[in-house]
């Protein structure tokens, strides 16, 4: 279901095109979400891809983009979660600096080819950000009937991990989509569900066969998520995973994300369930 497709706006791979932070908007105690405009114009991205973001003089880290394709904006949006230098300095920026943009690169989610079916997006933690760009494309106004049933479950480890808390709080209202949340550990606050991802999929009711799933989360996330899936009997050729394991060039050269004999960054990171289920390393 999805295609491999890497492309850039500039002549070289190995130059990045100078882009400006339009605005920073603090999601939780670890992720920021950046509003980038590229001085070319539209960044021509599909939902699932990534680019490669240099700091200068700091160094370059690969970040899924989290806005829906739009043919109207001349901005994308990066969720960024402060783990290494590259992001960390990214943190430090504010609106009106300039950064580096390579890309887009890699496969993506094919939403073109599940116009007509049902779909499932398991989301785990910080896996919401490349799950968000799909599910803003297809719930968006002048997309949503093109799709059947969709089925949305997000787990985080506490209430306060929630990315997008506001756009959070209008899918759990809306009636045309069924969404189920839960936390690994639930505060005061929290009246929700209590457990992880798995806990959830008692709650959806879909036809397997016409339902396409879409998984991003932490690794440890997938082997149990599968197991969910191969008990409500979910075609395997249904099943597509982002997989952004350990990408740092972002062009299939320094050799980081080689899975087995695949390089993640080039043949992924959206991977058919079905070309992967038997290579260890990458599950």
């Amino acid at each position: 279901m999805n295609n491999n497709l890497i492309s850039t706006n500039n002549s070289s791979i190995y130059v990045p095109e100078i882009a400006t932070i339009k605005s920073v908007n603090q999601l939780t105690d670890f992720e920021k979400l950046f509003e980038i405009e590229l001085k070319s114009g539209r960044l021509g991205h599909k939902p699932g891809q990534f680019v490669q973001v240099e700091i200068f003089g700091v160094g370059e880290a690969p970040i899924s983009v989290s806005s829906p394709p739009n043919s109207k904006a001349n901005t994308f949006e990066l969720c960024v979660r402060r783990v290494g230098n590259v992001t960390s300095a990214l943190h430090q920026l504010t609106e009106g600096s300039k950064i580096g943009i390579r890309g887009p690169y890699g496969t993506f989610f094919n939403v073109a080819e599940m116009k007509g079916k049902d779909i499932l997006f398991v989301a785990g933690g910080i896996g919401y950000a490349p799950l968000r760009s799909a599910i803003n494309y297809v719930l968006a106004e002048e997309e949503r009937k093109n799709y059947g049933k969709i089925t949305i479950l997000y787990g985080v480890k506490t209430p306060s991990d929630f990315l997008f808390q506001n756009e959070i709080n209008e899918l759990r209202n809306r009636k045309d989509i069924d969404f189920f949340d839960t936390v690994d550990k639930a505060d005061a606050n929290w009246q929700g569900h209590v457990g992880v991802i798995t806990t959830l999929f008692p709650k959806i009711n879909i036809d397997t066969n016409n339902t396409m799933t879409i998984i991003c989360g932490p690794p440890i996330m997938y082997k149990f998520v599968l197991l969910e899936c191969r008990s409500i009997q979910i075609p395997e050729n249904n099943i597509v995973m982002s997989l952004e394991r350990k990408m740092k060039c972002g062009v299939g050269k320094c050799g980081h994300c080689q899975i087995n004999g695949l390089y993640c960054c080039q043949e992924g990171p959206v991977f058919d369930y079905s070309r992967i289920k038997e290579m260890e390393e990458a599950l």
